[in-house]
């Protein structure tokens, strides 16, 4: 069993009622999270949940020449693998970490059980995946319709609201895998973004130093996609 101060370091964990806590807190284990760990892949089913606290996993589309674009992103915001209580046991996505750090993961079968007897847990669950839907919903109109520079905007501010500090370690072929665009773009991107002083970029490591500024230059998507996490869950774990 893991100490029950585990709960605040996933927001969603805080979320959930102390009854099915109770329950579900022998069942919870520590997980690492390191860089480029592939979760679960298309296809195969799913054996574990995992709710990241400091790390932050990316959920991709990956096309059969080899080619991948991000969906979304998931952080200590919330919980990957939503196909298990959406009836399925497996999805056409794969996860994959972006941001090494720690987590915590729930055998698939023992999440499901309490979904499937818990009111409070279902309803909590439920509207974490239709923000999480909208999340992946908006990333493929902005991905269609805004530059390359206010999608790199984008995707910053959806990774800064999952960590804990103001920098990311992330190379540019990651960067260009997560867009969906050639690693020349990411690089055309970023030297704009910097060359505006909203940030500091060097060899993938990357300091957020205007976060105001990065917010004015991005599209309207990220707004949506905040917003509709406001709405729809608890004010303590809006991000």
């Amino acid at each position: 069993m893991v100490n029950k101060f585990i709960k605040d370091h996933n927001l969603l964990f805080q979320a959930i009622p102390n009854s099915e806590w109770e329950i579900l807190l022998p069942h919870i284990e520590e997980f690492d999270l390191p860089l480029g760990k592939v979760l679960y892949e298309p296809g195969v089913k799913i054996s574990h949940v995992y709710f990241p606290s400091s790390a932050i996993v990316s959920l991709l589309y990956a096309l059969e020449n080899g080619s991948s674009a991000e969906i979304a992103v998931v952080g200590n915001e919330g919980v990957v693998g939503i196909s298990i209580f959406m009836g399925g046991e497996s999805t056409s996505s794969r996860g994959v970490v972006k941001s090494a750090g720690k987590g915590y993961r729930i055998k698939s079968k023992v999440l499901l059980e309490e979904f499937n007897q818990s009111i409070p847990l279902m309803h909590l669950l439920l509207r974490y995946t239709q923000a999480l839907i909208t999340q992946m919903s908006q990333t493929a109109v902005c991905n269609r319709h805004h530059t390359l520079d206010q999608q790199f905007c984008r995707w910053l501010l959806l990774s800064l609201d999952r960590l804990q500090s103001n920098e990311l370690l992330m190379t540019q072929e990651l960067i260009a895998n997560m867009l969906g665009v050639r690693r020349e773009g990411v690089t055309e991107a970023a030297l704009k973004v910097q060359k505006a002083n909203l940030i500091k970029y060097s060899r993938g490591h990357i300091t957020i130093l205007d976060r105001t500024g990065l917010e004015k230059r991005t599209c309207e998507c990220y707004q949506v996609v905040k917003s509709e996490y406001d709405r729809l869950l608890p004010n303590k774990i809006a991000i």
